[in-house]
């Protein structure tokens, strides 16, 4: 079992804090020849593939480099547009790199409130009285659980140590969790 991240979330849809402890990195490289069979668009600083699927690029996939050389957001490296480029038939043949991209951090912000809003209108339409709303989220390649833990005071008068400390000890003591979850396999198989 791989625990792949860790989103904390208030009791308001806030989070606050996140932590990626194993982040796969799926990656295809192609080279293509004009004019390119892929459909692709700008999407959140990003260049996605929006239609077309062949040899393991899928429509979701980011473009990561072009002829070896990594991309800056929608960009070149030499600061041009992907798009543009990639309509310059001068340009072929060019190798192109796709895979997931890392999520931003508005991306997660956004995701850690969408789940807890599911997770509070779960709590709300379960025909059982007193439910506690999702624990667990399944698809065909992860399991997404659920753990609902007591309140934390963050109080600095009663624990004069610094916040930053405190961080560092709680990504300490969180990577020890997780090692020690791996190892056990506390959530079955294909968790």
């Amino acid at each position: 079992m791989v625990i792949f991240s860790v989103y904390v979330v208030n009791k308001a849809g806030g989070l606050i804090y996140q932590y990626d402890n194993y982040v796969p990195r799926a990656e295809v490289e192609k080279t293509f020849s004009y004019p390119l069979d892929l459909v692709l668009k700008h999407h959140d600083e990003k260049v996605v593939v929006s239609f077309g699927q062949r040899d393991g690029i899928r429509v979701g996939h980011a473009v990561l480099s072009i002829n070896g050389v990594d991309v800056v957001g929608k960009n070149t490296s030499e600061g041009k547009d992907i798009l543009e480029y990639l309509k310059d038939p001068s340009n072929y043949p060019v190798s192109i790199r796709f895979g997931r991209a890392r999520l931003s951090s508005n991306e997660k912000l956004m995701l850690a409130s969408m789940f807890h809003s599911l997770f509070a209108i779960g709590s709300q339409l379960s025909p059982e009285a007193g439910s506690s709303g999702i624990e667990m989220l399944e698809t065909d390649v992860f399991k997404l659980h659920c753990f609902q833990t007591l309140t934390v005071s963050n109080n600095h008068t009663s624990n004069p140590c610094p916040l930053i400390f405190r961080c560092e000890l709680f990504d300490q003591n969180l990577k020890s969790a997780l090692e020690v979850a791996e190892k056990a396999g506390n959530f079955g198989a294909g968790s």
